[in-house]
């Protein structure tokens, strides 16, 4: 087994809040309107949106997933401090490469008034194998393209999540 981090950070002219409820509190019904390309469905198996809660995504063909779908357990959902942990519990590359994969999205307010979200995936490989490059990039590649095309749509449509 071998244990990894990779951190990604990103900047958006984007209000935080309006980042907050788009990406994280409304995931399930925004995500599959705005990349309906590579998610056809999120349902929400279990919970309430806060820890706890179960997800299941469904991608298309045109994800590129090793497999259809992806299940993930929130861990952290914590509006005041703009925190969101998950982790994922079924589906992408659990049981094929990783024993365990998490995520940890934090939201800061930028210096010059924007939007920095820093993303961390943690992962263990099921054998004595680190990920290689094309797999690491598989497990940033989903959140990160999210991320940004939330950014798009609220870039796009001002006065949505207000």
């Amino acid at each position: 087994m071998v244990a990894g981090s990779i951190t990604e950070v990103s900047s958006s002219t984007v209000a935080l809040e309006r980042l907050w409820k788009a990406g994280i509190l409304d995931t399930d019904k925004l995500i599959p309107q705005i990349v309906p390309q590579f998610i056809s469905s999120i349902e929400v198996l279990e919970g309430d949106g806060g820890a706890g809660t179960v997800r299941k995504y469904t991608f298309t063909e045109a994800a590129k997933m090793p497999v259809n779908f992806l299940k993930e357990r929130v861990e952290v959902s914590d509006g005041e401090n703009k925190i969101f942990k998950y982790s994922i519990i079924g589906g992408g590359l659990i049981g094929l490469r990783l024993k365990l994969c998490s995520y940890e999205l934090k939201f800061e307010l930028g210096s010059d008034g924007s939007s920095v979200g820093k993303l961390t995936a943690r992962y263990e490989t099921l054998d004595d194998t680190d990920l290689s490059e094309e797999e690491k990039g598989m497990l940033m590649e989903g959140p990160l393209g999210i991320m940004k095309a939330v950014e798009g749509f609220l870039l796009a449509n001002p006065d949505a999540y207000t």
